[in-house]
Order: C-alpha cells, then sequence, then structure tokens
C-alpha cells in the first residue's frame, strides 16, 4: 500500500473552448469534473499501474461530498480523507483547443483550524502502520503550520516509511531540512529554493541541505536526479505536444512505483519520463495514455555516472 497525502484537495473541472479571448464570451465545448490535488493525482496514475493507494488530506462542504462520490468509484484507491467545516476548493483549467494552452485558476481552499489540523496528524500517523511509501504533495491551505510537511516527514521516517515531497516554497525550505528521502521540485521551484540556475548544481546543493535523493523536473528536458548512488539524466524520445497539466504528478507516480518495486535509479527515471510524456498526450488532463506509456518507456535514453554522489 502506498500513501498519498494532499492537504489541499480540489475538485479539478476542465473547460475546453475552442479559442480563448481575453475580454470575450464562450461556448464551452466540453465540461469534465474529477478529484484533484496533486496527491489524488498521484494516486490515480498509481492505482492504473496496478499499486494499491491510500489517499488522505482534508475534505469538507458540498465540493468536498462530490470528490469523495467520485473517489469511491476508483479502482484500487481508498478514500482516507479526513473532514473539516470550512467547503475544499474547487481548480479551474481552460483549454484553448486552438492552441492547446491551458489557463488554471486554483481557489485557496478551507481555513484548517488547529483543532482539525491535530486531528489529520493523529490520523496520518494511524495510517503509516501499513504502508510502503507516502508521498507528500502540494500547497498548503489556510491555516496548516508551513512547516507542516517537515513534521510529517519527521513523523514517516520515525515509523521507518520513506518519504517523497512534492511542494514549494517555504513548506519545501523545511521540508527539505527534515531530510525526505526523495523531492521532486520543478527547474523554478529548485532555483527557489537554492539560488542556483544551474539544474546540476542546484540538485548538489539540495542533497546538502538535507534530501537524500533530488529529482529536478525540467520539462522537456526530462528528469534530472541526484541520489546516493549516482547522478542520472532521462529524456523523452521527443517533444510531445498537448496538455501538461498533471505530468508532475504522473512523474511522482512513477518514482513511487518504481521505489516500491525496488527499480534501479534509471530504471525508475525512465517510468516517471515515460507517464509524464504520456499524461501529456492523454486526452483527458491527468491521464495518461497507457499504449504511449510503453511506448515511450522502450525509448526514454538515461544518461549518468553510478559512481558519483
Amino acid at each position: 500500500m502506498i500513501l498519498t497525502v494532499t492537504l489541499n484537495t480540489a475538485l479539478d473541472i476542465t473547460y475546453r473552448v475552442r479559442e480563448l479571448r481575453p475580454h470575450g464570451t464562450h461556448r464551452v465545448s466540453e465540461v469534465t469534473e474529477r478529484p484533484g490535488g496533486k496527491g489524488l493525482n498521484v494516486a490515480r496514475v498509481l492505482a492504473a499501474l496496478g499499486h494499491e493507494v491510500t489517499v488522505t488530506g482534508f475534505t469538507g462542504g458540498a465540493t468536498g461530498r462530490v470528490v469523495q462520490e467520485q473517489l469511491a468509484g476508483t479502482p484500487g484507491v481508498l478514500d482516507a480523507l479526513v473532514p473539516v467545516s470550512g467547503a475544499t476548493r474547487r481548480t479551474t483549467a481552460v483549454v484553448d483547443e486552438l492552441t492547446g494552452d491551458t489557463t488554471q485558476l486554483n481557489e485557496p481552499g478551507p481555513t484548517v483550524t488547529s483543532a482539525e489540523w491535530s486531528a489529520f496528524q493523529d490520523a496520518y500517523e494511524g495510517l503509516l502502520g501499513g504502508v510502503s511509501a507516502v508521498a507528500l504533495c502540494g500547497s498548503l491551505p489556510p491555516g496548516v503550520p508551513v512547516g507542516a510537511y517537515a513534521g510529517l516527514i519527521r513523523t514517516a521516517r520515525a515509523a521507518g516509511v520513506p518519504v517523497l515531497l512534492d511542494t514549494s516554497g517555504e513548506p519545501l525550505r523545511r521540508g527539505v531540512a527534515a531530510r525526505p528521502d526523495i523531492v521532486k521540485p520543478n527547474a523554478d521551484e529548485l532555483a527557489e529554493l537554492t539560488g542556483s540556475h544551474d539544474p546540476l548544481r542546484a540538485t548538489q546543493d539540495a542533497r546538502r541541505r538535507g534530501a537524500r535523493t533530488v529529482v529536478a523536473s525540467l520539462g522537456a528536458r526530462g528528469l534530472l536526479a541526484a541520489t546516493p548512488e549516482g547522478t542520472w539524466h532521462a529524456t523523452p524520445p521527443a517533444r510531445v505536444q498537448g496538455n501538461p497539466t498533471g505530468a508532475g504528478d504522473s512523474a511522482v507516480a512513477g518514482l513511487l512505483s518504481g521505489l516500491v518495486d525496488r527499480l534501479p535509479w534509471p530504471a525508475r527515471l525512465a517510468r516517471a519520463v515515460a507517464l509524464s510524456a504520456a499524461t501529456v498526450l492523454a486526452p483527458v488532463a491527468g491521464e495518461f495514455d497507457r499504449a504511449a506509456y510503453e511506448e515511450l518507456l522502450e525509448r526514454v535514453a538515461v544518461t549518468g555516472d553510478a559512481t558519483a554522489a
């Protein structure tokens, strides 16, 4: 069992329009809704890969009920969300069919009380006893302490559970200092953390700050990983066109899947890159095209040095 944590869960709403024009009126050609937030996206991909996944975080209000109703229909995913008095947020994506670009509007999320945060920590600690890995994903809702992920990392480490952190800003900085097993920032998040715009130097710097392994997402250039076993760069065979929403979450799912399957780092990175690219190619944002994934997996290039640390 893998545990994913999404403190700021969401109902993801996607509109498709022929052409998005500022100040204009648009006819929507298609609307989709589904449970969202980074950890829920990760869980969906893991379940599609055949893993059993438990999801936790916060849920509340009418939107939260919709999220839980839809989760109930997702094979392989167990709902362990913790109720709060506030309402789960909505995120709205508008896809421009002419250009393929996506415009995202994200609500802040419910304000979490100290009692609700305490209840979540108790629930989280109880869940760790039966899992092989945990992913801490996404933004923090209002009211949750900025050092929340650092505390959750320390709790997982005390329980002997490997932990992956995927967040940004001050929660990332504090989380790295708590020594997670893996952090997965994108290039901008990594530069903000370290002050360096050189990805190789920045990944090494982030390791010195406490992370055991740093996997940096470089967009179309793939993933760069600095690990205790070496440094590797995995790249897709070609640039893919489509909707990138959820591609980073699919990469996280690939890394977690590779971790619990005990794959060597080059194979983990190849899986993560292939999943990410296959997500861009999928017709529904955040899903992945399985046929494309299997084809891409054979052609991901991984280069590196297994002796570097």
